[in-house]
């Protein structure tokens, strides 16, 4: 039923079927339920190259991509995920039609306190609604959570290795460009700790669809000073690629 509002995003409907949905290209389901979504593309091209992951398949349209499986692990499934929610939570919803149950995402974000190191691990326990997409899945609210069953498998595992990680809020935005600095000192006082484009629709569409969803953003360019600093973020090879494979164990057991 629609619930009406003066404001368009905000008039939710909780009509699980509609013109068009996820099933309706008829894509062949995948055979297993487990996918790793990444935003780190040198590693996927490296991966490819030593011959650790294999093309699963060809998702066609406007702007197609591939899907991997990993070769000793061909149970999991790895590809690139698209930048903001429309994109990406979309794709996910359409994962969803064709079999996905279990999914871990890794990328990168701007961190709101420059303490956060360049790639110190932020566990995703919820994400502060600054976006459109994830009010055409999940009723208004300020904050979106992430199912606490599942973060709290990724913190044992983590807790069990000695890998260190942070938890908290990221803070999603569709707009790069307009991550002012008042903007960014409120979502800093709501408790996000860095911003992206993504986890407040991949965590709608997860909760609307009922499956298992985590993830693991990693502390990347610095928002939180008089100016903007890249940090080298998007260069630490290493860091990108032990996040996906880590990514890849813990897509196993949630």
């Amino acid at each position: 039923m629609l619930s009406r509002n003066d404001f368009p995003v905000l008039e939710f409907d909780d009509n699980p079927t509609a013109k068009l949905n996820p099933g309706s290209f008829g894509h062949e389901k995948f055979g297993t339920d487990k996918m790793v979504i990444t935003f780190f593309p040198e590693v996927v091209n490296k991966l490819a190259a030593q011959g650790q992951i294999r093309e699963e398949r060809l998702m066609s349209g406007e702007n197609p991509f591939m899907v991997y499986h990993f070769i000793e692990h061909p149970d999991v499934l790895l590809t690139l995920g698209q930048v903001g929610c429309p994109a990406c939570g979309g794709n996910l919803d359409e994962f969803h039609a064709m079999g996905i149950e279990k999914v871990m995402f890794c990328g990168g974000g701007g961190v709101l306190d420059r303490n956060i190191a360049v790639g110190e691990i932020l566990v995703v326990d919820g994400a502060i609604r600054d976006e459109g997409f994830s009010y055409q899945y999940i009723a208004p609210s300020r904050v979106i959570y992430t199912d606490p069953e599942v973060t709290g498998k990724i913190k044992n595992y983590l807790n069990g290795r000695s890998i260190p990680y942070l938890n908290g809020l990221t803070w999603t935005t569709d707009a790069l460009f307009r991550e002012t600095a008042q903007r960014i000192s409120r979502r800093k006082e709501e408790g996000a700790k860095i911003v992206e484009m993504e986890q407040a629709g991949c965590i709608a569409v997860a909760q609307f669809r009922n499956f298992a969803y985590g993830a693991l953003i990693y502390g990347g360019d610095d928002v939180s000073g008089e100016e903007w600093s890249g940090r080298g973020w998007n260069t630490r090879e290493g860091i990108r690629h032990d996040l996906v494979m880590l990514c890849r164990e813990l897509v196993e057991i949630i």
